[in-house]
């Protein structure tokens, strides 16, 4: 079994472009994934198919020419810009003499060399299982028959069998903790929604400058750096928003094209933060030439863990990489807010993106002048336990006029700790 790649190593790319925009990967990103492993390029292998060879995946002149480059360089890894199957992977092998990573491996390396939290790294190595359990044959070929003939027979079963049964009993014990951290998780999570915070989700895709976003308003030292998937673990920090209060903001792992199916169930726990937000805020770098098919992507990943249904704000970062576009909010037909523009490394139009939060999370709040008898003291004091009393005064009859503002939802449960009869205090115009 040839081992697992270290970092530093250096590798030979192989990009195959395909006729079907379903199959089309992008070499730039490839490079940047090589680079966010660790790994240095030595050579870059291009061509072009209708469809992959169904034994090689690049068909034998291309596996030869790669075979010879591998040896000309003395490289130690090939990294294909694609998904192979594992006979894909062993015939490659074989023929190049050198280890074969698919584009699956390499992400699912990244997260795990990302992975900081008890979480994270479960989550990755459950993934990581999944992906190896389907290639296990090419590492005990050795082992894979059982012996024949008297006192030449071999155990009840063989070295490949073996391994399948411990992966399948480590995959079941890692569910089991993954469950246990997911109900802790959701008690955090009904806390907040006893409290009627509500949760706004970082969304984009990998290196759209997130996390750079989420510690300028937060004012947080998150991880951030140019590279992809430099946030793997969700973060999740209180940040209060003018005529709204407070606010979760939750920042987590960045989307990228054709992401792994295993990670995405194996991150399904952790994105429930983006399922269950109140508005998402969809992160593209505006000077990324491939924003377009970025936005999809997200979309499509969206899609797959069922948020696409959550209402979205598209915050496009980084214009200070591009000329003539300034910080601004763009609005639809009825003045809200769909659009900011803004840089957060520059940090400009950071102030936009709080106003557009505001304007769209204020739509839930209840605005109202009260007249409250000097008898409801207990219901003064919860409005201004709830920091909801903007001013206060007193009438000649010796009424609190108080001109409050509040969530929609705080307002209903004191309707039910109070009584419905608080709904006459409402001031008349």
């Amino acid at each position: 079994m040839f081992d697992r790649y270290e970092a530093g190593e250096q590798a030979v790319l192989v990009h195959i472009e395909f006729p079907n925009e379903g199959d089309r990967e992008d070499l730039q990103e490839l490079e940047m994934l090589v680079s966010s492993a660790g790994v240095s390029s030595v050579a870059v292998v291009q061509g072009s198919r209708q469809a992959p060879h169904p034994k090689l995946f690049v068909g034998t002149g291309k596996a030869e020419e790669i075979a010879e480059i591998v040896r000309t360089y003395k490289a130690d890894v090939i990294i294909f810009n694609h998904q192979l199957s594992p006979s894909q992977e062993r015939n490659i092998e074989r023929v190049c003499r050198c280890r074969v990573l698919d584009r699956t491996t390499l992400i699912l390396d990244i997260f795990a060399q990302r992975a900081r939290t008890h979480e994270g790294k479960l989550q990755v190595e459950l993934a990581q299982l999944r992906h190896i359990s389907t290639r296990l044959i090419r590492g005990w070929t050795h082992l894979e028959r059982q012996k024949g003939g008297i006192g030449l027979r071999g155990p009840g079963e063989t070295q490949l069998e073996t391994d399948r049964r411990l992966l399948r009993e480590r995959i079941k014990s890692i569910r089991k903790r993954l469950d246990k951290v997911a109900v802790v998780r959701e008690q955090g999570r009904r806390a907040r929604n006893r409290n009627e915070i509500p949760t706004v989700s970082l969304v984009g895709y990998t290196n759209a400058g997130k996390s750079t976003l989420f510690n300028r308003i937060t004012n947080s030292d998150v991880y951030a750096a140019d590279q992809l998937f430099a946030t793997l673990d969700p973060t999740l920090r209180k940040l209060e928003i003018d005529d709204v209060g407070a606010v979760i903001l939750a920042d987590t792992v960045g989307f990228i094209r054709h992401l792994p199916h295993d990670l995405v169930a194996a991150f399904k726990a952790t994105l429930t933060e983006t399922r269950e937000a109140d508005l998402q805020l969809h992160v593209v770098d505006v000077a990324d030439h491939r924003r377009k098919e970025n936005i999809e992507q997200v979309q499509s990943v969206l899609e797959e863990i069922e948020a696409d249904e959550i209402p979205q704000l598209l915050v496009y970062n980084k214009i200070d990489l591009v000329e003539e576009i300034q910080p601004k909010i763009d609005r639809d037909e009825e003045g809200m807010p769909i659009r900011v523009w803004l840089s957060a490394q520059a940090n400009q139009g950071v102030e936009l993106l709080s106003q557009a939060i505001s304007e769209l999370l204020a739509k839930k709040m209840f605005s109202n002048k009260l007249v409250v008898p000097p008898a409801f003291g207990k219901l003064r004091g919860a409005l201004f336990n709830l920091n909801a009393v903007n001013s206060e005064s007193y009438d000649e009859q010796g009424n609190w006029l108080l001109d409050v503002r509040l969530p929609q939802a705080d307002w209903e449960r004191l309707k039910k700790e109070q009584g419905p009869e608080i709904e006459r205090f409402i001031a008349q115009n």
